[in-house]
């Protein structure tokens, strides 16, 4: 009868600790996931909502394309023309805008993601990009076939992955938009740095305005910068500003949210500290 008890009691003990292993392997094993299973994205909940309910916004979109519009006709003005490099003046004249919420709107991508918690996902992303479903920031499918009347060129140059660029062209054309066609929608083949495309379109056009919702869409001097030094070449611009250069608001991500993070790779407990630790009060 003891050694009934005894091998009873041992297998007990030997069950528990069976038990207790798998219990902490499996901890373990979630405790390694990746942060990214799910996203603590909530505080983009006011952004995406400003961008979508807010009149406001739409305010600031035709506000940019009227800026744009006027700054384009006073190009056509002959006392501006002369102000110009002789090798310039008779060079056929471009627009050069970025695609992503500064002529698309994909704010229910990120509303997708906010409500499943989920983070930036290649495979969501390009899902979101097949549907050809982006409705047209307001204004701008007024602004740039003005433009395209005018005998403007219109260039599309983004950091959507190459991959995307049928479907791309396709929502560019369905939204309503001129010129979308493979020879002038740029999508990013090896560098995210929009320089070298803007180049590529320098070399046969003389570029009037660059339009985008990021500072990188508009100059390389902005690119890879601190707050602190965006701020500095900002401030150094500034005169291009409602000029050249034209900006959309967009609140939802973007370099500025980069920048916060300092360009790392961090996990959603870092990402929040940061925005916490940046915010000035009294």
């Amino acid at each position: 009868m003891k050694t009934k008890k005894y091998i009873l009691t041992f297998g007990l003990v030997v069950s528990s600790i069976i038990s207790t292993y798998f219990v902490t392997v499996s901890t373990a094993q979630q405790a390694a996931q990746p942060a990214s299973a799910t996203a603590d994205n909530e505080y983009q909940v006011s952004a995406i909502l400003f961008m979508q309910k807010a009149a406001e916004y739409r305010a600031l979109t035709y506000q940019a394309f009227n800026i744009a519009k006027m700054q384009l006709n006073e190009d056509f003005d002959k006392k501006n023309l002369k102000k110009l490099p002789k090798a310039e003046r008779k060079m056929p004249r471009a627009v050069v805008v970025d695609i992503d919420e500064t002529v698309l709107d994909n704010s229910p991508a990120q509303a997708y993601n906010v409500k499943n918690r989920l983070p930036f996902d290649l495979k969501n992303w390009y899902a979101w990009g097949e549907m050809r479903s982006a409705k047209a920031i307001p204004g701008a499918v007024d602004f740039l076939n003005y433009a395209n009347q005018k005998s403007v060129k219109v260039f599309y140059v983004s950091n959507r992955d190459e991959v995307q660029k049928q479907a791309t062209i396709d929502n560019l054309k369905s939204a309503g938009f001129p010129d979308a066609e493979s020879e002038t929608v740029l999508l990013r083949q090896k560098e995210s740095s929009k320089e070298a495309r803007r180049e590529l379109i320098s070399d046969k056009y003389r570029i009037v305005l660059l339009i985008g919702d990021n500072l990188d869409d508009l100059s390389q001097a902005f690119e890879k910068k601190s707050i602190a030094d965006r701020f500095t070449e900002v401030d150094k611009t500034r005169e291009l500003f409602g000029r050249k250069f034209i900006v959309l608001p967009n609140a939802m991500y973007g370099t500025w949210e980069s920048a916060i993070y300092q360009y790392g790779r961090l996990n959603e407990i870092e990402k929040a500290q940061n925005r916490l630790n940046l915010l000035e009060s009294y």
